[in-house]
């Protein structure tokens, strides 16, 4: 198909996301030319542009104006925060864009070629270029010896949900910030609502959550999970479980959102309404099918441990190849492709990828979890430390929770790790490299951790699975 509106290049990578522009940035730095395609103005995808980031700006902005109000039982006292809604929302954008501009900067300095157009198969070896708003298109096919599909995935609305109205708002449109509704319904209780939730609160809207299933997060560890829903439970309005959402009706006065199940009122109205009942992955309207790629019945790619799709010129990362849909597992999936593609036998072949929830407290884990280990009928062992022993837990004030490490009871070994309480996120690293490097329970209960932090509830859960805590005691049985 060469002709003078083609461009020829040796890697084209469709999507600017984590993924994206990891395999973009580490294949140029292996001395391949690469172009990267994306509807975007510029390089970041969802996680920086519409979700990761803006998110966790707002987070933080919420947890600022809840610890204001706690140490209110430590004797300091603070006025009421007067909140300014533009200027949260330029600060919010302004970290955006000097990331987004960051990443051009580095795409420039690797001699990555950006094209901004929205990118479609048209053949196993070709990839058809279409303008993306007024901006003109210097060629209209891209040729490649390989090509990433790294093309993301978007808010899920089932069609009861899509109302012609802005008041209904997906992850994206909530992150826009364009007024604090003075109440707010969360349909669906996953980890985006509630994070949305929980910053949404800080600011003063009555929030409430209606969930299907019997408890938040489904996914997650039920232990994880009680400390934050016990939280959540005096900072929203309501939390209705086992509840189906069954109608909504756009009124002046709001949304009228009917429901039946457990304890939930047949119908109640709300400012604004977030649906947040999970993402679909980006792989309609694609040119896929002409190609040899296959994708399964929930419309992911299939790939094998390469990250190779059926068509063994194209690899898939990210959403579109695949749960968990997070950076992270896009960022290291783009490093297997790339080694694929230049012959490296490499796979992806991680034993732990964490997943953290940025509620307040935050939730993360690795590995294998009780719940899956009960479920495969494996026999484990369970130790705990709840932060109510830890003395950095107790000096900031926040001693609801817990670290929680299933070991093999026969090897010692550490199968996976659970915590729920502040700053979790920042604790998960340690439990993923104890998952990764086999580490025994001695490993993790000999390793000297300062003090006091809130780490060393690692090592005191360790110790606890040998029966002698320093901070925590148990009767010998």
């Amino acid at each position: 198909m060469a002709n003078s509106k083609s461009l020829q290049t040796q890697l084209a990578i469709i999507g600017s996301g984590p993924g994206g522009y990891a395999a973009a940035f580490y294949a140029a730095e292996m001395g391949m030319q690469v172009t990267m395609i994306t509807s975007d103005e510029r390089p970041g995808g969802v996680c920086l542009h519409r979700g990761c980031i803006p998110s966790k700006a707002l987070l933080h902005i919420a947890r600022v104006i809840n610890e204001s109000r706690e140490v209110g039982e430590c004797g300091v006292q603070f006025d009421a925060p007067r909140i300014n809604v533009d200027q949260l929302r330029e600060w919010k954008n302004s970290i955006v864009n000097r990331m987004a501009n960051g990443l051009v900067e580095l795409s420039n300095r690797r001699n990555v070629r950006i094209i901004r157009a929205f990118g479609r198969f048209a053949d196993s070896g070709t990839i058809r270029l279409e303008p993306v708003a007024d901006v003109p298109l210097e060629f209209e096919f891209v040729e490649f010896e390989h090509a990433i599909l790294a093309s993301g995935s978007k808010p899920a609305i089932p069609g009861i949900f899509r109302l012609d109205d802005d008041r209904v708002m997906d992850s994206t449109s909530a992150l826009n910030l364009s007024d604090i509704p003075e109440s707010l319904l969360l349909i669906g209780g996953g980890y985006i609502g509630l994070e949305m939730g929980t910053f949404y609160a800080a600011l003063g809207s009555k929030v409430s959550v209606v969930e299907l299933t019997g408890g938040l997060l489904p996914g997650a560890d039920r232990d994880l999970v009680r400390p934050l829903q016990s939280r959540l439970e005096k900072q929203f309005q309501s939390i209705w479980l086992n509840t189906e959402v069954t109608a909504l009706e756009a009124r002046d006065e709001g949304i009228a959102v009917r429901m039946r199940g457990q304890n939930a009122p047949e119908e109640q109205v709300f400012s604004r309404v977030l649906v947040s009942v999970g993402r679909w992955p980006n792989s309609a309207g694609m040119g896929i099918e002409d190609t040899r790629i296959e994708t399964d019945e929930k419309g992911f790619v299939r790939v094998d441990a390469q990250q190779r799709t059926d068509d063994p010129r194209i690899f898939a990362i990210g959403d579109v190849a695949g749960e968990p849909m997070l950076a992270h597992k896009a960022s290291r999936e783009a490093v297997v492709a790339v080694e694929a593609i230049l012959g490296h036998k490499s796979q992806f072949d991680n034993a732990a990828i964490p997943a953290v929830v940025f509620t307040d407290p935050e939730l993360a884990w690795c590995g294998l979890t009780e719940t899956q280990a009960r479920a495969e009928k494996r026999k484990v062992e369970v130790a705990r430390f709840p932060w109510g022993a830890s003395g950095r837990a107790q000096t900031i004030g926040r001693p609801e929770g817990l670290t929680k490490i299933i070991f093999d009871p026969e090897t010692e070994r550490v199968l996976g790790v659970g915590l729920v309480g502040a700053g979790a996120g920042e604790l998960i690293a340690e439990g993923v490299l104890a998952v990764e490097m086999a580490c025994v329970a001695r490993d993790l209960a000999e390793t000297i951790h300062p003090h006091p932090t809130l780490s060393e509830t690692m090592m005191e859960t360790a110790e606890a699975f040998f029966g002698h805590a320093t901070h925590l005691y148990r009767p010998k049985r």
